[in-house]
């Protein structure tokens, strides 16, 4: 087989370059290669178990791909000649390319110093369907879960087990939930929400090992207490997909992701890669990154396709902001860029405002929900470092909004005087809209 664009993997990195090398090459014959019939949506995997309720409505759709012409070719790379520009698949086909991008993802990390974990009913959150549809229907004969690794998805996982009426219990090792993503007096408040809502959450907590023979019966924890439990899911992280990669002679970081640079190109000639195996700086500090999200990876798949036939200065990679936001009950908790906390590390000068109104007005309103808003700025320029938000559905769009302030370098100023479309049952009032808000204060703080 011969293709002009060759895409290895399925998720969300290898469905948006190729979508975006078809419609901006339309001809060029454009192929993705992928292991999986059906792809899941990678954010919506935790929710299988809960409100979505199986793998079936959690399915990346094929539609755009095939209405463009993108040829899907279910298959597994196992090597690649970069100067033949050719590669070997495992049913025992070759195919040859002009350009190529690795989008190949990342996997579940499981700490190889853990003992247990290789038991039966001991679980991780890959992004293989297969694997999910079997732990689904164990899972319904399970009452008591242990979760370990309280970051977004163990969270989400502990949210939805709990709407199902299990017993959970969330498993952290440091002070926080979240911790790595917010500051404090917001993980505090997930932390709150959580144990209101019935998961026992056990902070500064390690687990030393998972019990129990060839089955799992518990988890041994570092102040010698051991816990029940009947299944034990593993969200320590992930770690790059990125063994192919190095086998065909790419140079990946000192993190084992890619290396490339901000056209996500690699420094062999005329491949490219993208999404969670990629390489990745952060925004503010420069520094690398290991931050792995589905809207990154979109975004980096963007420009790599953008860039395969014509370099263009203004389709560039800038740096991960790290952009999150996630759910617990009807309550959201979002994020985008620099935290206080990280802000401090690094040694920027910063005031910090926070402001708490509502999303709608007047508060009579039904569905009115609080609506808190953190900004970080640097007080020497005013630029917009980061923000935190804790409120209700409108917090997965606000904090967006932020994210494109943080790349579009906007300033204080730039938000003081911003013009916002307001109406009572969708937006905060204009007179107490908490994002300006918050900005006011970050004004007062810098002239004081």
């Amino acid at each position: 087989m011969k293709t002009d664009v060759l895409i290895i993997g399925g998720s969300a990195a290898g469905l948006v370059s190729a979508l975006t090398a078809k419609s901006n090459n339309p001809g060029k014959d454009v192929t993705i290669i992928r292991r999986e019939e059906k792809v899941m949506i990678p954010c919506g995997i935790p929710y299988i178990f809960g409100t979505v309720g199986s793998t079936d409505k959690n399915i990346l759709p094929d539609a755009g791909l095939e209405k463009l012409g993108v040829n899907i070719r279910v298959d597994d790379v196992v090597s690649i000649d970069t100067k033949s520009k050719s590669c070997s698949t495992e049913k025992g086909g070759t195919i040859s390319y002009e350009k190529l991008i690795f989008a190949t993802g990342s996997l579940p990390f499981v700490p190889s110093s853990l003992p247990g974990k290789d038991k039966k009913n001991v679980f991780t959150v890959p992004k293989n369907k297969v694997y999910l549809d079997e732990m689904v229907s164990l899972m319904d004969g399970f009452q008591k879960i242990v979760i370990v690794g309280a970051g977004f998805i163990g969270v989400e996982f502990s949210d939805e087990f709990r709407k199902k009426g299990k017993d959970v219990t969330l498993i952290e090792v440091l002070p926080h939930v979240m911790g790595t993503a917010f500051d404090p007096e917001f993980s505090q408040l997930a932390e709150e929400q959580l144990k209101e809502r019935g998961v026992r959450v056990l902070t500064n907590t390690r687990v030393q090992s998972i019990t129990g023979d060839d089955t799992v019966s518990g988890v041994l924890l570092d102040n010698g207490s051991e816990l029940e439990a009947d299944a034990v899911i593993l969200s320590i992280g992930y770690k790059p997909n990125t063994a192919l990669a190095a086998a065909a002679g790419l140079e990946l970081n000192e993190c084992g992701f890619i290396k490339v640079d901000r056209y996500m190109r690699t420094r062999v000639a005329d491949v490219y890669a993208a999404g969670d195996c990629a390489e990745k700086h952060d925004f503010a500090t420069g520094k690398t990154s290991t931050i792995m999200l589905a809207s990154t990876a979109c975004a980096e798949a963007r420009v790599a396709a953008l860039n395969l036939y014509s370099l263009s200065t203004s389709n560039t990679f800038r740096g991960t902001i790290g952009i999150y936001s996630t759910s617990i009950g009807s309550m959201s908790y979002a994020v985008a860029g620099l935290t206080e906390a990280m802000a401090r590390k690094e040694n920027f000068d910063i005031v910090t405002g926070t402001f708490s109104g509502i999303d709608r007005h007047p508060g009579s309103i039904n569905d009115t929900s609080k609506q808190t808003v953190k900004l970080i700025v640097q007080k020497c320029s005013g630029a917009i470092l980061g923000g935190e938000i804790f409120a209700g559905k409108s917090g997965g769009e606000l904090i967006n909004v932020i994210g494109i302030a943080i790349q579009g370098g906007m300033t204080l100023n730039d938000l003081l005087v911003a013009q916002i479309g307001t109406q009572p049952m969708l937006t905060a009032s204009p007179a107490a809209y908490p994002l300006i808000k918050a900005a006011e204060i970050c004004a007062k703080q810098m002239r004081s």
